[in-house]
C-alpha cells in the first residue's frame, strides 16, 4: 500500500469522524450526511482489508480537526513520514506472508484435488470437473460467450458471483484469465464445469482485489449458456 494511498484513505475516513465523540452524535439524514457515512464505511472496510484494523479513529478525528481549524499540528512532518513508512512496511510484510501462505496452500490443494475421481488435469495444470454434460457447440478463442459463474478461494470463500447478482455476463473468450480461456474452449453450450485454476493461470502474484490474495488458486463453478452471434456481439459492443 503506497503512502499517498494510505494518507488519502485516512483523510476520507476522517471526514465522518471529525468532531464526533460517539455514533449517537452523528445524523444520517441528508444526502451529504449519508454519502459521508458511505465514504467512511467503504474506506474503513478497505483499510481493514489492508491490515489497518487498529487505526485510531480519535487520532484521525484530531488530525482533521487541527487541519480544518488551522491549528498547529501536534506531530512534525518527519514524525508523520516515519509513521507512514512503518505502516507501509507492516502492510508489505503482511501481503508477502499472505502470498506465501496462498502459494503453499494452493499447491497442496491441487495435488490432492487432482487425485479425485472425475477431476481431469490438462497439460497446462488446469484442473476441471464436468458437472453437467451437454451436446451444444464449443466456443472458439475468437467467440463471445454468455456465462454464469461463481468464483471461490480454496477455503470456499466467494469473491465474485454472477449467480448471486442474478445476471449472466457476456465476455470474449480470449479476454479473460488463461484458465478460463482454456476451460471455456473445452466446454459445450449447456454444460457446467468446475474449474480449479492454478495461480499462474489466474492472477499470479498480481492480485486484482484484496479479496483474492496473490498466488491464489481459484475455483469456479462455470456454466456456458450460449455463444453469441458475431454480428450481434459487434452491435452490442458498439452500444
Amino acid at each position: 500500500m503506497k503512502q499517498h494511498r494510505l494518507a488519502a484513505a485516512v483523510a476520507l475516513v476522517s471526514l465522518v469522524l471529525a468532531g464526533c465523540d460517539s455514533q449517537t452524535s452523528v445524523e444520517l439524514k441528508t444526502p451529504a450526511q449519508k454519502a459521508s457515512y458511505g465514504i467512511g464505511l467503504n474506506m474503513g472496510k478497505s483499510l481493514a482489508q489492508e491490515g489497518m484494523d487498529d487505526l485510531d479513529s480519535k487520532a484521525v478525528a484530531l488530525g482533521i480537526e487541527d487541519a480544518v481549524g488551522k491549528k498547529e499540528q501536534k506531530l512534525k512532518d518527519d514524525e508523520l513520514i516515519e509513521a507512514f513508512a512503518a505502516l507501509q512496511k507492516r502492510s508489505e510484510e503482511r501481503l508477502t506472508k499472505m502470498s506465501e501462505e496462498a502459494s503453499t496452500a494452493g499447491k497442496k490443494f491441487l495435488e490432492e484435488n487432482g487425485k479425485k475421481a472425475g477431476v481431469v488435469t490438462t497439460a497446462s495444470g488446469l484442473q476441471y470437473e464436468v458437472i453437467k454434460k451437454a451436446d451444444g457447440p464449443q466456443p472458439k478463442a475468437t467467440d463471445v460467450v454468455t456465462v454464469h459463474y461463481e468464483g471461490k478461494l480454496i477455503d470456499g470463500k466467494v469473491f465474485d458471483s454472477s449467480v448471486e447478482r442474478g445476471s449472466p455476463i457476456d465476455l470474449p473468450v480470449s479476454g479473460v484469465i488463461p484458465g478460463w480461456v482454456e476451460g471455456l474452449q473445452l466446454m459445450h453450450v449447456g454444460e457446467k464445469y468446475k474449474l480449479y485454476i492454478p495461480s499462474e493461470l489466474a492472477y499470479g502474484a498480481q492480485s486484482p482485489s484484496p479479496a483474492i490474495p496473490a498466488n491464489s488458486v481459484l475455483v469456479f463453478d462455470l456454466e456456458l449458456l450460449g455463444i453469441k452471434d458475431p454480428a450481434k456481439a459487434e452491435q452490442d459492443a458498439a452500444k
